[in-house]
C-alpha cells in the first residue's frame, strides 16, 4: 500500500518522518554552518542571534575578514602580472607619473599602485587630406593626399602632446602649404609629384619630432592634382601638348639612334678607303722612284744602248695606244689619194672580223682613244724630261 494511503501510517519512505514534519528552518542552517566555520578559525560554538552576520560574535566577524582579505589576494594576484604582445608597448605610471615602458612579454605590476596604458606601436593608420593652396607661379593648385602614419614612441605620444592625432593633421597642412608655395604649378601636376610628396614626408616628420608627438609618417601619396575647375580645360590642353611634345622628342631620338651611328659607321669607311688610296698612290709612287733610279743606274753605265731602248718601247707603247693608216702605194703612181681621215678616225671601234675594206687598199682600221693618248703623250713628257735631267747632270 502507498505510504500516502488510509492505513499508511502517514510515513515518508525517503526522510523516515510523519507527516506533520515540516521543511527544515533557514535560520537553522545558517547557523549550524556559522558554527562549523567558526570551529575552523578558532571561534566559540553555538553563538547566538539569528543573522549569520550581525550576532555571530568574535568568530562570525574572523570570518567575513577573513573572506575579504582572500578575495582582495586573488585580485591582487590577477592585477599584478599582465602580458605585452609582441605590436605592442606597455606604458607604466606609480603613483600617477611615468615610469617606463615595457616591452612584448610577461610582466609584474604592483597591484594597487602601477597602472599600465597599452599602445599598439604596430598599427598603421590613415587620413586624407584636400586643400587649395597658392603655387610658387601665384597659380592656384587643389591638392589632395593620403598621410599613413604610427605610434613610434609610446611615453611621447601619450604624455608630451595632448592631441597628437590633431597634431599630425596640422602639421600636413603646414608642410604641404610651405612645399607647394616653394613649387609651380606644372612640377605639382606632372613633372614633380613624387618629389614634392617626399618634402611634404620630410617636412611633416621635422614637425612631428620637434613636438614630440611619438607618431612617425611612413607613407604620403598624392592622390590627386589639379587646377581650380575655371581654368582645367586649358591646363588640359596644355598637358597634352606636352606629351606629345615628349613623344616628338623621343621620335626625335630614336631617329638619331638609328642615323647617326650609320654615318659615324660610313664616315669611317671612307677615312679607311681615303688611308687606302693614300697607301697605294705612295706606295705606286716609290715603285716608280726606284723604277726610275733603276733605269738611271743603267743610263749612266751605257747612255747609247739606254737610250735607244727607251725609245723603242716609247714608240712600241704610243703606237699600240694610236689609230693608224696604212697606205700601199704602188712604184711610179702619181695619183693623190685622198681619205677622209677625219670620218675614219672618229669611227667606233669595230670588231676586228669587221675591218673596213677601202678599195686600192688592204685594210684599214679606226680606233679613236683619246684618253689613252694623251696617257701616252704624259709619258712621252716625263720621258722627255728624265732625258734632260740626266743630260744635265752629266
Amino acid at each position: 500500500m502507498a505510504w500516502n494511503e488510509p492505513g499508511g501510517n502517514d510515513k515518508d519512505p525517503w526522510s523516515g518522518k510523519g507527516k506533520d514534519q515540516g521543511p527544515p528552518d533557514l535560520d537553522e542552517v545558517v547557523k549550524k554552518l556559522q558554527d562549523k566555520m567558526g570551529g575552523l578559525f578558532g571561534g566559540k560554538k553555538g553563538g547566538g542571534g539569528s543573522s549569520p552576520f550581525g550576532g555571530g560574535g568574535k568568530g562570525s566577524g574572523k570570518l567575513v575578514i577573513a573572506l575579504v582579505i582572500v578575495v582582495v589576494a586573488v585580485l591582487a594576484a590577477i592585477q599584478s602580472f599582465y602580458i605585452v604582445q609582441p605590436a605592442e608597448r606597455a606604458v607604466v605610471q606609480r603613483l600617477g607619473a611615468y615610469h617606463s615602458v615595457t616591452t612584448p612579454g610577461p610582466h609584474f605590476l604592483i597591484p594597487f599602485i602601477d597602472k599600465k596604458t597599452i599602445i599598439n606601436v604596430d598599427q598603421v593608420n590613415k587620413f586624407g587630406h584636400r586643400a587649395q593652396m597658392l603655387t610658387k607661379d601665384e597659380n592656384i593648385v587643389d591638392v589632395t593626399l593620403t598621410v599613413q602614419y604610427r605610434v613610434q614612441d609610446a611615453a611621447d605620444f601619450l604624455f608630451q602632446d595632448a592631441d597628437p592625432v590633431k597634431t599630425i593633421y596640422s602639421a600636413v597642412e603646414s608642410a604641404l602649404r610651405e612645399v607647394t608655395g616653394k613649387s609651380t604649378l606644372d612640377e605639382i601636376i606632372t613633372e614633380n609629384r613624387s618629389a614634392v610628396a617626399a618634402m611634404v614626408k620630410q617636412n611633416t616628420q621635422k614637425l612631428l619630432n620637434t613636438y614630440k608627438t611619438g607618431l612617425v609618417v611612413t607613407n604620403v601619396n598624392i592622390q590627386d592634382a589639379n587646377p581650380p575647375e575655371e581654368v582645367k580645360e586649358a591646363f588640359d590642353d596644355a598637358t597634352r601638348a606636352m606629351a606629345d611634345k615628349e613623344r616628338v622628342q623621343n621620335q626625335a631620338d630614336a631617329y638619331a639612334n638609328d642615323i647617326v651611328p650609320r654615318a659615324r659607321g660610313a664616315a669611317a669607311r671612307q677615312v679607311e678607303d681615303a688611308k687606302a688610296d693614300a697607301f697605294k698612290v705612295v706606295s705606286e709612287a716609290k715603285g716608280e722612284t726606284k723604277r726610275f733610279l733603276a733605269l738611271l743606274e743603267e743610263y749612266r753605265k751605257a747612255p747609247e744602248v739606254t737610250r735607244q731602248r727607251l725609245y723603242l718601247d716609247t714608240m712600241q707603247e704610243v703606237l699600240s695606244e694610236t689609230g693608224k693608216v696604212m697606205l700601199d702605194v704602188k712604184e711610179g703612181s702619181n695619183t693623190l689619194t685622198y681619205l677622209p681621215l677625219d670620218r675614219i678616225m672618229n669611227q667606233p671601234r669595230l670588231a676586228p672580223a669587221g675591218a673596213v675594206q677601202l678599195p686600192g687598199y688592204e685594210s684599214l682600221e679606226a680606233e679613236s682613244k683619246t684618253r689613252k693618248l694623251e696617257d701616252a703623250q704624259r709619258r712621252r713628257d716625263e720621258v722627255q724630261r728624265d732625258r734632260d735631267r740626266a743630260r744635265r747632270n752629266r
